[in-house]
């Protein structure tokens, strides 16, 4: 469907500077948030750097059960978009 696509209006988290501890609770509360909205689509921006927040956000996605699928983004390797599971949700 082609509302199910990240556009420039989905939501994104985006986490430049912040710590390796900080980013579990903001990255887990966004995701949980979403969820909630049964929103498909949504974004974290990390950054390119030295890939430490990056290793962190995809270690915090890998073991989320809302989480269906993430991946880098083509476009910006900055980013991860995530697919959230929002299909399964009971929220509604």
């Amino acid at each position: 469907m082609a509302s199910d696509i990240l556009t420039s209006k989905s939501p994104r988290l985006d986490v430049h500077g912040e710590t390796y501890d900080s980013v579990s609770l903001y990255v887990t509360q966004f995701i949980d948030d979403n969820y909630k909205l049964r929103n498909k689509y949504i974004a974290i921006v990390h950054g390119k750097g030295e890939g430490i927040l990056k290793k962190r956000v995809h270690e915090l996605l890998k073991i989320n059960k809302k989480v269906e699928d993430y991946y880098l983004n083509n476009w910006n390797i900055g980013e991860t978009i995530i697919v959230l599971n929002v299909d399964k949700c009971s929220n509604k």
